[in-house]
């Protein structure tokens, strides 16, 4: 049997999206949340095992890759677990910045540290993201841009240390239709406002990340390691007319 790819944060958004495309070409999948519950009805539908997994926990981490790696290794990782924390810098708080670090950008180093051996056996690839956000200075983003910023460089110095055996790339979204974007989204005249700051004219969908996701981790993205690739409807290179 083939080595699986373990989606950490599956329940919802790109880690669903992920975890439907992987199937539809008979990866084995296995899939990670806090609650395994959660996430039952989408393995019944792809075949695929869950773990539980407290992103928050370094054993709980640990553990879950110990579970998730089988005899003949780790074919990805995949961690899509994140926040986005949005308020002011004036209101931001000492706790804002750590506790999105911790989930962020820690969470991401201890479960790539875990799974090494595991993708090393494999010869695996390990895709994190980031946010557009990181490159951009977009106002009340202090937070996540701060944490997600740390994921990018996280990025290339993981891929620096795991080479050759194992790469690692980051995807960086613009807004997208996800669970946590839900908030940002429900109003229809924002909506309207955010779509049309990208030169596509479009939010994103969580689709758009996951087909870059399933290239990063499979055999035809074998020659790139190291990169943040923009998966963002033009925003973070482009400005659409009147900006």
């Amino acid at each position: 049997m083939n080595a699986p790819v373990l989606i950490m944060g599956a329940r919802g958004g790109i880690g669903e999206a992920l975890t439907r495309k992987l199937a539809a070409h008979q990866q084995p999948l296995v899939l990670s949340a806090r609650d395994p519950d959660g996430i039952r009805g989408l393995a019944t539908e792809t075949g695929a095992s869950t773990v539980a997994c407290d992103a928050l926990d370094a054993h709980s981490i640990r553990s879950a890759v110990e579970t998730a790696a089988a005899d003949n290794g780790l074919a990805g990782l995949a961690y899509c677990i994140g926040s986005i924390v949005l308020k002011p810098f004036r209101s931001a708080t000492e706790s804002d910045f750590i506790d999105a670090y911790r989930l962020n950008t820690v969470g991401a180093a201890l479960a790539v540290q875990a799974a090494a051996p595991a993708l090393r056996k494999a010869q695996g690839s390990v895709v994190l993201f980031s946010t557009v956000a990181a490159g951009q200075g977009f106002g009340n983003h202090t937070v996540i841009a701060a944490a997600k910023g740390g994921v990018e460089a996280l990025t290339r110095s993981l891929a620096t240390d795991l080479a050759p055996d194992i790469r690692v790339n980051c995807i960086a979204p613009s807004l997208s239709r996800t669970a946590l974007a839900e908030q940002l989204l429900s109003n229809e005249k924002m909506a309207e406002s955010l779509a049309a700051s990208h030169p596509l004219k479009r939010v994103g969908e969580a689709a758009d990340s996951a087909a870059m996701a399933a290239f990063l981790l499979g055999g035809e993205s074998s020659w790139i390691t190291g990169q943040v690739f923009p998966v963002d409807g033009g925003r973070g290179a482009l400005r659409t007319r009147g900006q």
